[in-house]
């Protein structure tokens, strides 16, 4: 009988792998990884100071701990070269492998920054980047943060509350610009700059230096320091599909069933473009790795998102957003409270709510919120 194969052993893999376990227990299961295939939780990066963590400790089962867990045959180091999509069959470094039913869930690169010198600086996209991102840290040493969207706030607030020197440079206008209004960004910069984590915003950054370590911004500002980190964002991994014949836009596209323009492949994760959008987050794989392994089990199950309100980790100044459906251009933001303690409200031409951004006490809201943006989607399908 041959397998299901999984190329992927990050979030959106192992989840869907444990799914379909639960479902089916005969079928062979074989999961691809070019890593050293360890299940840690990715999200848990960002706060590994605060949760007192090294990156070993970040590991929560080893692969082969993996293995027994799901009864599963994981293929460790081992890079897929080619996907014939005709014959179900995958070429390795070493051999070929047949597959019953393939899931892409291949996650995504982290995007480098495009000026002379930009490679040079290291991204955080797996533990193995952590580690080796830590390991040049001295304790107190001065950090650059580039982006100061979810993942390098995250990061500022991690280091800054663990006694390093953080400067976060970023050229839009305020932290978390394209999920929340001005006065949201400006709460979340008042509580990090509480940390003595420093800005400089509207930046364009004009060159790196050769060791990776000083960066030069397009007024001439120089920032000179021990350690840079880029978190400007992520673009989807789709080589594979593409290369393969697969239908490709800004991801790798799939239909309610998560499945591919190839009737035997599917994907899902950070990789997967559904509707035309990409949702890198916890809750939406979670919830397309419980319908696609319904699917791989032999009941079709469309995937249905409800309202995910993303929690980001910035104990600093506590914030959790709803990004909108409906684009900018057709509603507007109202903002209400004090101080760090928000409302923001993202409403459409109508009244209706479409998106949130709460910061210090009101986000307790949140799911008081999402419950109604819920009802509203509801009414919108009947």
């Amino acid at each position: 009988m041959e397998p299901i194969v999984i190329i992927g052993t990050g979030q959106a893999g192992y989840t869907l792998a444990r799914e379909f376990r639960k479902l089916d227990s005969e079928r062979p299961l074989t999961l691809i990884t070019e890593d050293n295939g360890a299940n840690y939780y990715k999200p848990n990066l960002s706060k590994a100071f605060a949760a007192g963590k090294t990156p070993p400790e970040l590991v929560m089962n080893p692969r082969e701990a993996m293995e027994e867990q799901l009864a599963a045959t994981i293929l460790a180091n081992t890079r897929v070269n080619a996907l014939d999509a005709g014959s179900r069959r995958l070429q390795l470094e070493d051999r070929e492998l047949s597959y019953h039913r393939l899931v892409l869930a291949v996650g995504a690169d982290a995007l480098l920054l495009p000026v002379s010198g930009g490679e040079k600086i290291p991204t955080v996209n797996s533990l193995d980047d952590y580690e080796r991102f830590r390991a040049g840290l001295v304790s107190g040493c001065e950090v650059v943060v580039i982006g100061a969207g979810l993942i390098g706030c995250e990061f500022a607030n991690d280091l800054a509350a663990a006694g390093y020197q953080v400067t976060v440079v970023d050229q839009e206008s305020w932290p978390l610009a394209r999920l929340a209004p001005r006065e949201v960004g400006e709460a979340i910069k008042a509580g990090l700059s509480g940390l003595s984590v420093r800005w400089h915003f509207d930046a364009r950054i004009e060159s790196v230096d050769a060791d990776g370590k000083q960066v030069r911004l397009a007024d001439g500002t120089e920032l000179r320091a021990d350690a840079v980190l880029c978190a400007i964002g992520q673009r989807p991994r789709a080589r594979l599909a593409e290369e393969a014949g697969l239908e490709v836009g800004i991801g790798i596209r799939v239909d309610e069933h998560l499945r591919t323009s190839d009737p035997n492949i599917f994907a899902l994760g950070d990789c997967a473009e559904i509707d035309g959008r990409v949702r890198p987050f916890v809750l939406p794989i979670t919830h397309s790795a419980r319908a696609l392994a319904k699917t791989l089990a032999g009941t079709d199950t469309a995937v249905s998102f409800p309202p995910m309100p993303i929690v980001v980790k910035t104990p600093a100044c506590p914030t959790v957003v709803l990004p909108a459906e409906v684009p900018h251009s057709e509603g507007w933001w109202r903002v209400t409270g004090e101080g760090t303690d928000l409302e923001a409200l993202y409403r459409d031409a109508e009244g209706r709510l479409h998106g949130f951004a709460l910061t210090g006490a009101a986000t307790a809201k949140r799911m008081e919120l999402a419950k109604a943006i819920g009802s509203i989607l509801d009414a919108a399908g009947a």
